[in-house]
C-alpha cells in the first residue's frame, strides 16, 4: 500500500528538490504543505500528482488538518536566511520553534504518524574552528536563525525521550542547486555575474563552508527516512570545504567573468568563520555524496542561465 507523505515547506528550495526527486523515483502519495512566503515558488514543482495544502505551521488548526491520514512527515518549513533573522527574528521563532511544537503536540496525541524527519542545519554547532562536528558535539549557535533551529532540535529530542515520538533529525551543510532563492551566496553570485553587477562578499571572504549539492542532501534525507533510527541525529555533509571567496571565483571562472566584479562589504554580526561536518554516522547507512563541486556549480549555473524568468525582476532580494 502506498505511504502518505507530508512535505512541509515543499515549495521552497530543498523541499521542492526533495518532492521532485520522490516523484521521479518513488511511489508515494505526496501532500505539500507550504505557507508560500517570499522564498517559496509554485513553479518549483510542475506535477499534478500531488496535493497542495496552503497553511502555516504556526497555525495549529492548519497543521492538524494537514496531518490527518499521514504516515510520514518531512519538515523543511523554516525561515532560513541569517541576515533576515538579524534584522527581525519574530518569524523565525514562529516557524522554526512554535511550528515544530505544533507538529510534536499533534503527534503526542495522535499516533498515526510512523516517522517524522526534521530538517535542521550545521549552523546549530556554531564555529568549527579547527575541528569537525559530529552529532554529539555541543550546540553553540551564534545568530538568531541558528538559535531557533537548535531550540527546535532540543524540543524534538525531548519529545522523543518523554513521549516516544518517532523522529529523526538531519543536519546538513550549505546546500546549493536549482530553485535556491537569489538572496543566498551562490545564486546571487551567478545572477549578478549574468547581469555584470558587483558581487558583495562579507568581510574578506575567508568564511569557510562545506558545500553540498542539493540532490546529495535529498538522497541523504531519504536514507535517514528509510534506515535512520528514532531519536537519532544524522549529519549530511560533502567534505568539500571552500572559502566563500573561492566559491565566487570558481563561479566567475566557469562563467568567464572577471574577478573585478567582487566587492567586499562589511561582515555581518555573529558570522561564523567555518562550518565542518563529520558525516560518518550517515555514511555507515550507505550514504555517499556523488556530485563534486565543479559538476555541481556547472549544473547550477546552467539552471539559472536557462531559467531567467524564475528569478528576473524579483524585488525581495
Amino acid at each position: 500500500m502506498q505511504k502518505n507523505i507530508l512535505v512541509t515547506g515543499g515549495y521552497g528550495f530543498i523541499g521542492s528538490n526533495f518532492v521532485n526527486y520522490l516523484l521521479k523515483n518513488y511511489d508515494y502519495n505526496i501532500k505539500v504543505f507550504d505557507k508560500l512566503t517570499y522564498a517559496s515558488n509554485l513553479n518549483n514543482i510542475k506535477n499534478d500528482n500531488i496535493e497542495f495544502i496552503k497553511g502555516d505551521l504556526f497555525n495549529k488548526i492548519d497543521i492538524e488538518k494537514a496531518l490527518k491520514d499521514v504516515d510520514i512527515i518531512v519538515n523543511f518549513a523554516a525561515e532560513s536566511h541569517v541576515d533576515r533573522s538579524i534584522v527581525d527574528a519574530h518569524d523565525f521563532l514562529n516557524s522554526n520553534i512554535y511550528g515544530v511544537y505544533n507538529i510534536l503536540d499533534y503527534m503526542k496525541e495522535n499516533r498515526n504518524i510512523e516517522k517524522f524527519i526534521h530538517i535542521s542545519t550545521d549552523e546549530v554547532y556554531g564555529n568549527a574552528l579547527n575541528k569537525k562536528f559530529d552529532e554529539n558535539s555541543c550546540l553553540n549557535p551564534n545568530n538568531p536563525y541558528s538559535a531557533t533551529k537548535a531550540s527546535a532540535d532540543l524540543l524534538i529530542l525531548a519529545y522523543f525521550k518523554t513521549y516516544g515520538i518517532p523522529v529523526s533529525i538531519t543536519r546538513s551543510s550549505n546546500n546549493y542547486g536549482p530553485y535556491q532563492h537569489p538572496e543566498k551566496l551562490i545564486p546571487k553570485t551567478i545572477i549578478y555575474a549574468l547581469l555584470d553587477k558587483k558581487i558583495p562578499i562579507y568581510g574578506n571572504g575567508k568564511n569557510r563552508r562545506d558545500w553540498l549539492y542539493v540532490d546529495d542532501n535529498v538522497k541523504g534525507i531519504i536514507k535517514v527516512m528509510a534506515r535512520g533510527k528514532n531519536g537519532e541525529i544524522y549529519n549530511i555533509g560533502s567534505e568539500i570545504e571552500l572559502e566563500n571567496i573561492e566559491i565566487v571565483k570558481k563561479i566567475l571562472h566557469i562563467m568567464n567573468k572577471p574577478e573585478s566584479l567582487i566587492k567586499c562589504v562589511n561582515d555581518r554580526p555573529g558570522n561564523d568563520l567555518r562550518y565542518s561536518l563529520d558525516s560518518s554516522k550517515l555514511n555507515a547507512l550507505g550514504f555517499k555524496p556523488e556530485v563534486d563541486i565543479n559538476e555541481g556549480l556547472n549544473k547550477t549555473i546552467d539552471w539559472y542561465k536557462n531559467n531567467k524568468s524564475w528569478w528576473y525582476g524579483k524585488k525581495n532580494w
